[in-house]
């Protein structure tokens, strides 16, 4: 089925990779190896409700969401860290106000608009609407201060100098043994965009490769999140994406995380850094390795072409949430390329009108409905569409706490969150963790993780 102006027949050229003038610094596509590091995600039910977070009616749906205790795979092994070009340019998070209100993620999450769209029955900012089954909502309140724009946990530094951070590298790994205390203390308080500039003067200053001493100076999961942070943002967005896909097995928790939250942009920077990193089509290796409705769901993604008006259309809303409803719960079988075209397409801020009003026709969230209708991946891929409608900082806090949750710690999330969203809305992801489980993301860190690699997520989290 294909729909008006769906997706655009082409995109404007990408214009930031490499950046001009910087051609030198980013090695020719194709020269690098990169590591089968990174564990699977595994998959399994939806978690049970935690013993305050969430309320008890319409709450999360049943199985087939997220993986029960123990489901996420142990800690990767150690070692197997990438190397990866240098330069600047790469994701900056986009920027502008939100769509403020119950329970909502805030302003870049949706890409800018009005800080406020009023919504049926006193929302945003009033009591929450009695359609919803019990009086309750699906996924947790928003604290008030939330609403008022995302914020990252690492700010750039002032007074920068990336020649005197390259020599304070160069020192911390010279000799006997290596000073790790000092390379967090650079890498923890600088912005990305300021990393590739220690990473231009380091080889300017030296010589050397700064990437490549630093693997040969640490290992295991410090390894991982040094060099995380040490690449630009597409480029480990676009890592991620091959490495979920590479080899025997689809990590299809990654795909889904990183194509179903990213804006329209990052989507389309992520597809061309694939492109010209990897010398593959994303959209390819998608359809070559998942299939059915899955696949459709994440070749509408790859598109990067979803509905960025921040205006609801309240009509609109009515209608596909009657669209919804005829095609699964009013009717025997499931009509699942309606739910598609609706989730695919929609904006976040529209979607999350749409799930008010279902709950108004349906009598039960959609978030259950689709739970109901749904089973394995593109289940999960439908509800984490869903849950960014409604609260993009719970979606990322529940991600990191199934990540350390039972035994072992799925490490590669942990380090992939941490570092993806910490110059986005890491302060906000935090603020959630500690409503729905009672207990500081930091906390749960420092009982998960051990050494330097404890003291690097901590100093990127904070208290």
């Amino acid at each position: 089925m294909s729909y008006p102006g769906y997706p655009p027949t082409g995109y404007p050229a990408f214009p930031g990779y490499p950046p001009a003038g910087q051609e030198s610094s980013f090695p020719p596509p194709g020269q690098y190896s990169y590591p089968s590091g990174f564990p699977p995600v595994g998959g399994g039910a939806y978690p049970p409700t935690p013993s305050s977070g969430y309320p008890g009616a319409g709450g999360y749906p049943g199985a087939g969401g997220y993986p029960a205790p123990g489901g996420y795979p142990s800690a990767p092994q150690p070692g197997g860290a990438p190397s990866y070009p240098g330069g600047q340019g790469f994701g900056a998070p986009p920027s502008g106000a939100g769509f403020s209100g119950y329970p909502q993620a805030p302003s870049q999450s949706y890409g800018g608009g009005p800080s406020q769209v009023p919504l049926p029955g006193g929302f945003p900012g009033g009591p929450m609407p009695s359609q919803y089954p019990g009086g309750q909502s699906p996924y947790p309140s928003q604290p008030a201060s939330m609403t008022q724009g995302t914020q990252g946990t690492i700010q750039p530094a002032a007074n920068f100098d990336a020649m005197r951070d390259a020599e304070i590298l160069r020192k911390a790994m010279k000799g006997f043994g290596t000073d790790e205390q000092a390379i967090v203390d650079v890498v923890a308080n600088r912005s990305n965009d300021q990393r590739q500039k220690i990473k231009a003067a380091f080889k300017t200053m030296y010589g050397k490769d700064l990437i490549k001493d630093l693997k040969s100076e640490l290992s295991g999961n410090m390894e991982e999140l040094i060099l995380a942070l040490f690449m630009p943002p597409t480029y480990y967005d676009a890592w991620s994406l091959q490495n979920a896909m590479k080899g025997v097995g689809t990590q299809e928790r990654v795909l889904i995380e990183i194509l179903c939250t990213r804006t329209n942009q990052e989507i389309r920077e992520i597809v061309r850094c694939y492109q010209s990193e990897f010398g593959r089509d994303l959209e390819k290796d998608i359809r070559s390795d998942t299939s059915g409705h899955f696949e459709r769901l994440l070749v509408s993604m790859c598109q990067g072409n979803r509905d960025e008006n921040q205006n609801v259309n309240h009509q609109l809303a009515q209608e596909d949430a009657q669209r919804l409803y005829q095609a699964g719960e009013g009717k025997l079988g499931t009509d699942e390329s309606c739910f598609n075209m609706i989730l695919a397409t929609r904006s976040f801020p529209q979607l999350k009108a749409t799930m008010e009003a279902y709950c108004r026709v349906a009598n039960r969230d959609l978030l259950s409905s689709v739970g109901r209708e749904f089973s394995g991946s593109v289940e999960s891929g439908l509800k984490t569409i869903l849950q960014c409608a409604l609260n993009r900082p719970a979606f990322f806090a529940e991600r990191l706490y199934h990540s350390m949750k039972g035994a072992g710690t799925d490490d590669s999330t942990l380090v992939r969150i941490v570092v993806t969203r910490s110059e986005i809305d890491l302060v906000q992801i935090k603020q959630m963790f500690s409503q729905m489980y009672q207990k500081t993301l930091s906390k749960r860190i420092a009982s998960d993780t051990s050494g330097d690699y404890r003291r690097l997520l901590l100093a990127i989290v904070g208290q």
